[in-house]
């Protein structure tokens, strides 16, 4: 069974991650680096997490990842497929995996960006399982 495709409502978007919507919206998922301690970091945000740092900067993830988990929603309307993905870059993020069947998602699968609209005029980063046929290259977009 294929899912129905999802309604995403528009992100709250503020000065901290206004360079992460705008990129979304342009099909590149940034994310922040700290320049003092080198750590990469999501969900973006002004301050290094791990160093409390404010010396970041934002940088284009490769576009692809891993799941690490995930869930079935069956019983929401439309049903959808929730997951962690930890992206190349080592960071972890919440996600919806889509254009797949639920029964083909797997722990462990490799994934590629994509992106969705929202209601209003912004883009969310979702995941679609890597087909076998394609070769990862560091790109920056979405492939």
């Amino acid at each position: 069974m294929k899912p129905q495709e999802w309604t995403y409502p528009d992100p709250i978007v503020n000065l901290e991650t206004k360079a992460y919507w705008d990129g979304c919206k342009e099909g590149v998922l940034y994310l922040k680096k700290c320049n003092v301690c080198g750590e990469t970091h999501y969900y973006p945000r002004a301050v290094c997490p791990h160093c409390l740092s404010s010396d970041t900067a934002w940088y284009p993830a490769c576009g692809y990842g891993r799941i690490y988990s995930f869930s079935i929603m069956r019983r929401a309307e439309p049903p959808y497929a929730i997951a962690y993905v930890t992206l190349d870059e080592g960071v972890t993020m919440m996600t919806h995996i889509v254009d797949c069947a639920f029964a083909d998602i797997a722990i462990g699968q490799r994934v590629a960006l994509a992106f969705r609209s929202t209601e209003g005029a912004h883009a969310v980063p979702v995941f679609r399982p890597l087909r076998s046929a394609e070769t990862e290259a560091p790109i920056g977009r979405a492939p």
